[in-house]
């Protein structure tokens, strides 16, 4: 039984991922900077680490087989302020330089680093982007997403010169029937109102959180699998669409469409509205290639299990 240990394992995407290890059989330790009082179940056990003290818990890391790296600051949790900026960036870089170094220093059975990534990487669709998607070996955006995520995969890279073996998941929009975009996406319709996103008209690459999930596990199963792979569904759809789709579910017939204009979202939003107003078609084919098979390839009926299960 193989042990892994997961860094942002209370959030959205980690306690969703912790579940399915422990339901496929493996142990799983979830780094934190606070104990839960609920504490450890059988087979999750919990330990404590603190970045910017850089702090862990060495006897956790030793235990490990394989580690998943999924902690840093929400990108839309608050406005982007210069403060929250650099809380963004240094939250993935400084907590990806302490597992490194940790592995560096001190002796350990880790086979695998699973880090998570963002499609933040790309930038705006281009007219051969919009053709056949981006794909792994697109260079990272100038912009402040792009470099966040540079920096943030040249950190866990470091890995590999220590013969660590390192697959970087860059995650597309992650629908969840817990949080994150769906929740926000579903909030005007509280009042009957579907909220288009400024034209609509941008490419919106999505996941949904399980498969997700399970192209996390696969990623520690398939030994194969190294570098970057685009974590998206194969078919990418406009704001406008999946805005109308998500409100033929959740309210039948009885909604508004709703375009809500890009100065509008600039003003409320601040510098973050450019991602949400960004269209940024991403391939999957690399992930699919290496054998994964995705549940949901499709916006509808991802939707209906998010919304009626």
């Amino acid at each position: 039984m193989q042990t892994i240990l997961i860094t942002g394992g209370t959030g959205l995407v980690g306690k969703v991922l912790t579940q399915r290890l422990l339901k496929k059989g493996f142990r799983v330790i979830v780094l934190t900077r606070k104990i839960p009082v609920t504490g450890a179940t059988e087979g999750l056990q919990y330990a404590l680490w603190n970045v910017k003290e850089k702090k862990i818990d060495l006897a956790a890391v030793q235990k490990a087989d394989h580690i998943i790296h999924l902690a840093g600051a929400g990108v839309v949790d608050k406005r982007w302020s210069a403060s929250y900026k650099k809380e963004i960036q240094e939250s993935r870089t400084q907590s990806s330089a302490l597992i490194v170094d940790t592995l560096k220093e001190h002796n350990n059975k880790v086979q695998t680093i699973v880090s998570s990534s963002a499609i933040g990487w790309y930038g705006a669709d281009t007219a051969a982007s919009q053709e056949t998607g981006f794909t792994e070996t697109s260079p990272a955006d100038g912009l402040f997403l792009g470099e966040t995520c540079r920096l943030w995969e040249e950190k866990v890279d470091a890995a590999t010169f220590i013969g660590k073996r390192v697959v970087k998941l860059r995650t597309g929009i992650v629908l969840s029937k817990d949080g994150g975009a769906l929740t926000e996406f579903k909030k005007p319709l509280k009042a009957g109102l579907a909220a288009i996103l400024g034209n609509g008209k941008q490419m919106v690459s999505w996941i949904h959180i399980d498969d997700l999930c399970r192209m996390y596990i696969e990623a520690i199963q398939n030994t194969d699998m190294q570098g970057a792979y685009n974590a998206v569904a194969p078919k990418p759809v406009t704001n406008k669409i999946l805005t109308l789709g998500l409100a033929k579910i959740v309210r039948g017939k009885f909604f508004i469409p709703v375009y809500v204009p890009a100065f509008v979202l600039k003003i409320m939003l601040g510098e973050s509205s450019i991602e949400v107003l960004k269209s940024c078609t991403v391939s999957c084919e690399k992930i699919k290639k290496a054998g994964f098979t995705f549940l949901y390839p499709d916006i509808e009926p991802a939707l209906v299990q998010l919304c009626r299960e």
